[in-house]
């Protein structure tokens, strides 16, 4: 006689078989790591990504038509199509790199830059290159310096160190001599490309890695009259300048990091800015508008100022008043309108901006006034 449906014999037989596929599900669930984050790879002219949470990825395709994609990893970058050529005694292709601060808008999360030279202790980074030899190209590791805060467009001052240079290429200008800088020796060459300055540290062999300091170089180019110590440290960026080809070369490793507290923000005879933020917020569901409130509690007055700050993940702003605001999300500065640009000893502006978000509604934290921490109201 079959036994029916529900008889305690098929019951039993049904939970046996559900706990062995349980265990299968189990062992199988031990057996298989967790999958790893795919890398991403960039092709549009100006794409970018961010990588270790902290830095900017960018394609930088601006010198030529042909086709250039990177792919940015945990830790850094690498070409992985880079089609043409371009003449040796003209500007590059391209510059794939990959940076801390802001470059045309573009700021990397929680970065602490623009900062003032004076206002800066050290700037310890590392770097590791990986090079190719079918190609024309330099690594170049750029540092960027401008008399204002500016978050776009083309700073006043290039450094440019470079790391390794293969083929008929030049630094732009002429030689101008040598340097020990950072306890190496170095060729230094400047001149201008119609748009900036540039100081260029060439280095007689390839370098592969390096631990240094910015500042060592910075220090360098001040005085060499090319900045000044009230000027702003815009960017740090790690890349290449390819002429031919370029698939392959890859920034393995990178990490940059800017101390503040080196100095007189203000410059010499200057009080340092001290700062206090109010931030105030009109929240509902899904969108948020914000007045900020830029006290300025030093003795002395600030001229062209610029106020840093971090957005919370998934916000992002749509419009702003009395302010422009560089970057929609993550890292934003917001910069004064003509009428606001000055804020006197003692007095305030006060900028908004309106904006949507998703999940849960967090106000942003560590606010910098022109490179020197704030404290919140």
């Amino acid at each position: 006689m079959r036994p029916s449906p529900h008889s305690p014999r098929t019951a039993r037989g049904l939970l046996s078989a559900l706990l062995s596929a349980l265990a299968a599900v189990a062992a199988l669930l031990v057996a298989t790591p967790p999958a790893q984050a795919a890398d991403t790879v960039i092709c549009e002219q100006f794409g970018s990504a961010v990588v270790q949470g902290r830095y900017v990825v960018q394609n930088n395709r601006w010198g030529t038509s042909a086709a250039q994609c990177v792919t940015a990893t945990d830790t850094g970058f690498r070409v992985t199509q880079a089609d043409g050529s371009v003449p040796t005694n003209g500007a590059p292709k391209s510059y794939p790199s990959v940076f801390n601060g802001c470059h045309y808008t573009n700021c990397s999360p929680g970065t602490t830059l623009p900062a003032q030279v004076s206002a800066i202790s050290s700037a310890p980074s590392s770097i590791s290159y990986g090079y190719v030899s079918n190609a024309v190209y330099n690594a170049s590791y750029d540092i960027w310096l401008d008399p204002t805060p500016r978050t776009d467009g083309v700073n006043r001052t290039e450094i440019m160190i470079w790391f390794n240079r293969v083929g008929s290429i030049q630094p732009i200008g002429s030689p101008v001599g040598t340097a020990s800088v950072g306890g190496r020796s170095w060729e230094v060459w400047t001149g201008s490309n119609g748009s900036n300055d540039v100081i260029s540290f060439v280095a007689p062999s390839a370098i592969g890695a390096w631990s240094f300091d910015v500042m060592d170089f910075v220090d360098q180019t001040v005085a060499r009259g090319l900045a000044q110590n009230n000027w702003y440290l815009t960017s740090v960026q790690a890349g290449f300048e390819p002429w031919q080809n370029g698939a392959g070369l890859a920034v393995n490793s990178f990490s940059s990091t800017v101390e503040l507290g080196g100095g007189d923000p203000g410059g010499p005879g200057e009080p340092a800015t001290a700062c206090q933020v109010t931030y105030a917020a009109n929240v509902w569901q899904g969108g948020f508008t914000a007045d900020v409130t830029v006290k300025n509690t030093g003795s002395a007055a600030v001229d062209n100022w610029r106020l840093g700050f971090t957005l919370p993940s998934g916000q992002r702003v749509t419009s702003s008043w009395n302010a422009d605001l560089s970057g929609s999300s993550g890292a934003v500065t917001a910069s004064p309108a003509a009428h606001n640009a000055r804020i006197a000893a003692g007095g305030s502006q006060t900028f908004g901006f309106q904006g949507t978000y998703s999940g849960t509604f967090g106000k942003p934290t560590g606010f910098s006034l022109n490179g020197t921490a704030c404290i919140s109201a």
